[in-house]
């Protein structure tokens, strides 16, 4: 049974409708959404696929940039530093993506150093993200020297024209008709990282089947208002 509840103090019910609506979507490079990023994937495809020796690749940018996205879509282990900050379980040799690498404490930072040399040797990868470039980090320097050490590349946030062009794109592709003041408004009221919006698109398309209406913004805002009961 279906019930509603204002969705804008919290993303939650919004993102529970999703995931209910939808089976699994893993972040690949393939639905990243580039936007003034193309050079950046581009590199990161490259690196991933063998075309550069560098050790490390750090991706630095502020939320919602996408950091998170690309490097679950690399295969590597991932570690999200910000909720391991000592890196526990983390597999020896294992080539490693490490999500807020800034958030480690220092038997992380020592574990990371470790690791870093590990791979070094046995020509293993290592990608990072955070929102600064290493040398900006507080980090024990000697690891700040190796992150430094490889690929850095910043990752910008799309605008609101690219995320509007995005959306349209994709509510295109699926023969899902989107008024520019539909794309607006899910612009103001939806979770604002690309993945929420795409993935959004797709519930969009099979509610409005589920329905049988087409969207208005009456609809949108039955959608972004409902959660399953609990």
């Amino acid at each position: 049974m279906l019930k509603s509840r204002p969705l804008f103090h919290s993303d939650v019910p919004m993102r529970q409708l999703i995931l209910d609506l939808l089976p699994d979507s893993p972040p690949t490079l393939d639905n990243f959404v580039p936007g003034g990023n193309a050079e950046t994937v581009s590199a990161l495809t490259e690196w991933l696929a063998g075309g550069h020796r560098d050790t490390s690749f750090c991706l630095y940018g502020e939320s919602g940039c996408g950091r998170s996205h690309l490097l679950l879509a690399s295969t590597f282990q991932v570690v999200d530093a910000g909720r391991n900050p000592s890196l526990k379980g983390v597999a020896d040799g294992a080539e490693l993506a490490v999500d807020n690498v800034d958030a480690l404490d220092a038997d992380g930072q020592i574990a990371l150093f470790n690791h870093f040399n590990r791979l070094k040797m046995a020509g293993g990868r290592l990608l990072t993200a955070a929102p600064q470039p290493p040398a900006h980090l507080a980090l024990r320097e000697d690891l700040r020297t190796r992150l430094g050490s490889g690929l850095i590349y910043r990752l910008q946030p799309l605008s609101d024209a690219e995320k509007a062009e995005a959306i349209a794109a994709q509510a295109k592709e699926r023969a899902l008709k989107l008024s520019p003041e539909a794309i607006n408004y899910l612009l103001r009221h939806a979770p604002r990282d690309m993945r929420t919006l795409s993935m959004l698109v797709v519930a969009l398309d099979q509610y409005t089947l589920e329905q049988k209406r087409a969207v208005t913004l009456p609809l949108l805002r039955e959608l972004l208002n409902m959660e399953h009961a609990q």
